[in-house]
C-alpha cells in the first residue's frame, strides 16, 4: 500500500463490506449513509491503494484439508534471501512469509494435512539452499482471528465492533 491512509469514510465503508462483503455499492451506502458515487469512488480508491486484499484471505485451509497449522522460525544466509523468497513461493504449503528482525530472520506460516505431511513440508524448507536453522511452532489453538473491525472502528470513530 502506498504513503496514503484511510480516513474515517473509509473506514465506514470497510466496516460495512466486513460485515457483509456481498453488498452491492447501493447497499452500501445505505448503510453508511453516504451516496451511491461516493461509496463506488472510494472503493475504486481502496482498491487502487491496495487497502482491499485478495479474497483468497477468506478461505479456511481446513476446508481444504489442510488442518494443522504451524509457524516455522527460520535463520537464514541473508545473501541468499531472494533466492530462498523464490523457493518458499513454490511451496504450496507455504502460505505467508515474514521477513523479521532480532533473532531469526523469517516467520513461515505453513499448513499441512496431518503430522507427517508437517514434517514433510518442514523438510522441504531446510533444505533449501541458504536455510540454516528452522524451528516449528505448531498452532495447538486460535484464540483471536485476524481482525481489523477494533482498528476500523477507531478510525471511523464508531464503537468496537465484533
Amino acid at each position: 500500500m502506498s504513503g496514503k491512509m484511510i480516513d474515517s469514510i473509509d473506514a465506514r465503508i470497510l466496516l460495512a463490506l466486513k460485515d457483509d462483503p456481498r453488498a452491492t455499492t447501493i447497499a452500501l451506502a445505505s448503510t453508511t449513509q453516504l451516496s451511491r458515487n461516493t461509496v463506488h469512488a472510494r472503493i475504486a480508491k481502496l482498491e487502487q491503494m491496495g487497502a482491499l486484499r485478495s479474497f483468497e484471505r477468506r478461505i479456511d485451509p481446513g476446508s481444504l484439508g489442510y488442518t494443522m497449522t504451524a509457524f516455522i522460525l527460520t535463520r537464514v544466509t541473508q545473501q541468499k534471501l531472494s533466492r530462498i523468497s523464490a523457493a518458499l513461493d513454490g511451496i504450496p504449503e507455504v502460505i505467508e512469509v515474514h521477513g523479521l528482525g532480532g533473532v531469526t530472520d523469517l516467520l513461515i506460516h505453513v499448513v499441512a494435512r496431518e503430522a507427517d505431511d508437517l514434517y514433510r513440508v518442514a523438510g522441504r524448507i531446510l533444505d533449501i539452499e541458504g536455510v540454516e536453522q528452522t524451528t516449528t511452532a505448531l498452532v495447538m489453538r486460535k484464540f483471536i482471528d485476524y481482525r481489523l473491525a477494533p482498528l476500523l472502528s477507531s478510525i471511523a470513530g464508531d464503537r468496537v465492533h465484533d
